[in-house]
C-alpha cells in the first residue's frame, strides 16, 4: 500500500500558496520544490538560468534569495536542508556548476537532499558541434553532469520537454528517498513554454515507505538481544546516520527501555537529546568527553547505531573499539560482532523492536556517575587580562536554550562547541565528514532562513570566514538575526596543530570594518571587537537585549595558541595517520 510522505520536516509541511498559472515546465518545477517543502531557494543568476528564475519567482509558495556565489548559494541549500529536510539552489552551467559542486559533495557526504538545478544550453545546441560560452571550448557539453554524476544520486539533463515531467520527477523523488543530493540540468529555452504534460497542477509525491524483511527484522533483533542481555556493561553510542535512518525517536525508545547509558559520536552531536538522564557526552577516543572514552571502550557490548568512522572520527584510527563486542545498526543493515549481517532490516524498526526485548541494565551508566567528576569551571579573567577562548565558550554555553542553535565551523570550534551541553531543543550542526572550511557562512544563512524560530549562534574562525564572507550580505538582506562569533587568532589553527607552516598564517583583516563596509546603512547589523571578558560580557547583553533583532558580529580576539587541549591531542594523532611510510612493497 501506498502512503503519502511529506519530506521536508518532522512536523506536517505548511500550507502550500495558490498557485501560479501551470502548463509549462518552470511551473511545475516551482511546484514541485513548494510540495516537498521547500520555501527559500538560494541562487546566483547567470544567462543561462533567467528564464527558469523567472518562473521561481512568480511562484508564490517561493522566496528566491540570490546569494554573491554559487559555492554559498550551495552551502546555504545544505544548511536549509539539516532544519527543514530538504534544501534547493539554482546556477548556469558549468561555470556555476562547478562553482557549487563543492558544496553538493559535502552535502552527498552529510545525507542531505538538495537539489540543484542549473540553468543549461539551448535544447536545439545539443549535438551540434558548436562551441558555447561558459564552457572549456569543446562541442561537448557533458562535462558538467560527469562532474556532478559521482557526488549526486541522479542526474536528469532536461532538453525535450516531452520527457522533462518524468525527468524532473524521478531526480526529486530520487533525493527524497535516497536523502542525498540531485542535479537537474534545464535547456535554456525551455522553462516558458506551453507543454500538455504541465497541464494541471503536479499531484503530489507518492513514495512507497521503506519496510524491513520482518524474517530478517525478527532474527536481528532475537540475536541482538541474546548477545547484550548476556553483557555486564554495555553502552549504546549515536552516530550520525541517526538523521538518514530517521531513527531519532526510536532511539531515545532503546535508551529509555535499555537503561544503558548513551554516548554521540561527534559528528552525531545534536542528533541525540543531551537532557536525557542517560547521556553521558561525546565519545571521540583519546579526546572524548571527561570519562566517556573510558565508559565506552571498557564495555562488554556496544551499540554503535548509523556510526561513520573516518580517520577524524576516530582520531587517526585510534579507537579502542573491538569488533567482537560491536553491534553496528546501519540504515538498512544490522551486523553482530564477528557474526551475522541482516540486510533489508531499517535502523528505526530495529531499534525499536529491539527496545521490547533488552533487559534492563544500568551497570555502565552507574559505573559513569561513581567515577563523574564535573569538569572545571574557567577562571575569571582578570581586569583587562586578554580573553581565554575556555572563558568565551563558558559565556556561550549561558546563552543558549531551546530557541538557539549552534553552527560550528571546521577548526578549533569543532572541538569548543563538542562540550557544549545542549538544552532540549537546541539545534547544533557542524560538517565532519567533508570538513570543507568556510562551509558554515552559507549554512548559517540557509539554517538561518529555514528555522525562523530559533537564534543561530555561528562559531566561525579567522581563517574560514575568508573563504566565503561575502554572503553576510545575503543575511542583512533576508533580514536574519544571527549572532556570529568571528574566533581571530591569526591563522588556520586546526591545520597549525596536525602540521605547521608559513602557509598557515593569514592577512589579519579588520573584521568588524569588512561587515560594516557590507552593512553600509541597509538593514540591520551591529558590530563589537571584544578582548576581554567584561568587553565579552557587555557584547552578548548587547547583542540578546538592545539588538536582539538585528545581525550581531563579535570579533573576538584570542592567542593564536590558545586552543582546546582536545585539538592538540586529535592533531598530534591525526598528523602521525597523515604521516604513515608506505608499506613495504
Amino acid at each position: 500500500m501506498e502512503t503519502a510522505i511529506s519530506i521536508g520536516s518532522a512536523a506536517a509541511p505548511a500550507p502550500v500558496s495558490p498557485a501560479a498559472p501551470v502548463g509549462t515546465l518552470g511551473c511545475h518545477l516551482a511546484r514541485r520544490l513548494v510540495q516537498i517543502g521547500v520555501r527559500d531557494v538560494f541562487s546566483v543568476p547567470g544567462d543561462f538560468n533567467l528564464t527558469l528564475l523567472d518562473h521561481l519567482v512568480d511562484e508564490p509558495g517561493l522566496n528566491l534569495i540570490g546569494c554573491c556565489n554559487e559555492l554559498n548559494a550551495g552551502y546555504a541549500a545544505d544548511g536549509y536542508a539539516r532544519s527543514k529536510g530538504v534544501g534547493a539552489c539554482v546556477v548556469t552551467f558549468t561555470v556555476g556548476g562547478l562553482s557549487v559542486i563543492n558544496a553538493i559533495a559535502g552535502a552527498y557526504s552529510e545525507n542531505l537532499p538538495v537539489i540543484c538545478i542549473v540553468g543549461g544550453p539551448n535544447s536545439n545546441d545539443y549535438g551540434t558541434n558548436r562551441i558555447l560560452h561558459h564552457t572549456i571550448g569543446l562541442p561537448d557539453f557533458s562535462q558538467e553532469l560527469r562532474c556532478f554524476q559521482t557526488v549526486t544520486c541522479a542526474q536528469a539533463v532536461v532538453n525535450n520537454l516531452d520527457d522533462a515531467h518524468e525527468l524532473i520527477d524521478t531526480a526529486i523523488s530520487t533525493a527524497l528517498k535516497e536523502s542525498k543530493p540531485v542535479y537537474i540540468s534545464i535547456g535554456c529555452n525551455l522553462p516558458g513554454i506551453f507543454h500538455p504534460t504541465f497541464a494541471r497542477e503536479p499531484v503530489p509525491f507518492f513514495i512507497l515507505p521503506k519496510v524491513s524483511n520482518q524474517q530478517g527484522l525478527e532474527a536481528a533483533v532475537e540475536a541482538t538481544a541474546e548477545f547484550l542481555n548476556k553483557a555486564v556493561k554495555p553502552v549504546i553510542v549515536g552516530g550520525p546516520k541517526l538523521r538518514f535512518g530517521q531513527a531519532q525517536k526510536a532511539f531515545v525508545e532503546l535508551a529509555d527501555a535499555s537503561g544503558y547509558p548513551i554516548a554521540v559520536m561527534p559528528s552525531a552531536k545534536g542528533l541525540v537529546p543531551e537532557h536525557h538522564p542517560h547521556f553521558i557526552g561525546t565519545y571521540w577516543g583519546a579526546v572524548s568527553t571527561s570519562f566517556v572514552g573510558e565508559i565506552v571502550e571498557s564495555a562488554d557490548a556496544y551499540v554503535f547505531v548509523g556510526p561513520i568512522f573516518n580517520d577524524y572520527s576516530s582520531v587517526g584510527y585510534s579507537l579502542l573499539i573491538k569488533k567482537e563486542k560491536a553491534i553496528m545498526v546501519h540504515p538498512n543493515r544490522v551486523t553482530i560482532a564477528n557474526g551475522p549481517s541482516y540486510g533489508w532490516v531499517f535502523m528505526a524498526d530495529f531499534l525499536s523492536a529491539l527496545a521490547k526485548k533488552l533487559k534492563g541494565n544500568s551497570t555502565a551508566l552507574e559505573n559513569y556517575r561513581r567515577i563523574f567528576v564535573p569538569p572545571g569551571i574557567p577562571l575569571r579573567c582578570e581586569k583587562d587580562e586578554p580573553l581565554r577562548v575556555n572563558v568565551l565558550f563558558k559565556h556561550i554555553q549561558e546563552m543558549l536554550g531551546g530557541d538557539t542553535a549552534v553552527i560550528a565551523e571546521t577548526g578549533d570550534s569543532w572541538f569548543n562547541c563538542q562540550k557544549l551541553r545542549l538544552p532540549e531543543n537546541c539545534g547544533y550542526e557542524f560538517q565532519m565528514q567533508y570538513g570543507s572550511i568556510g562551509w558554515s557562512v552559507g549554512a548559517t544563512l540557509g539554517y538561518a532562513q529555514a528555522a525562523k524560530d530559533k537564534r543561530v549562534i555561528a562559531c566561525i574562525g579567522d581563517g574560514s570566514f575568508q573563504v566565503t564572507a561575502q554572503d553576510i550580505s545575503t543575511m542583512i538582506r533576508c533580514g536574519q538575526r544571527t549572532i556570529i562569533f568571528l574566533i581571530n587568532n591569526g591563522g588556520y589553527t586546526i591545520e597549525v596543530e596536525i602540521h605547521d607552516g608559513p602557509y598557515n598564517v593569514i592577512k589579519n583583516w579588520d573584521y568588524t570594518g569588512l561587515v560594516d563596509a557590507i552593512h553600509n546603512g541597509e538593514g540591520k547589523c551591529w558590530t563589537a571587537k571584544v578582548k576581554t571578558e567584561n568587553e565579552l560580557v557587555e557584547a552578548i547583553a548587547t547583542a540578546t537585549g538592545a539588538q536582539k533583532d538585528s545581525l550581531c558580529f563579535i570579533e573576538v580576539f584570542v592567542h593564536k595558541d590558545d586552543t582546546s587541549k582536545e585539538l592538540l591531542e586529535w592533531g598530534s594523532r591525526v598528523a602521525a595517520a597523515n604521516g604513515r611510510p608506505p608499506n613495504p612493497q
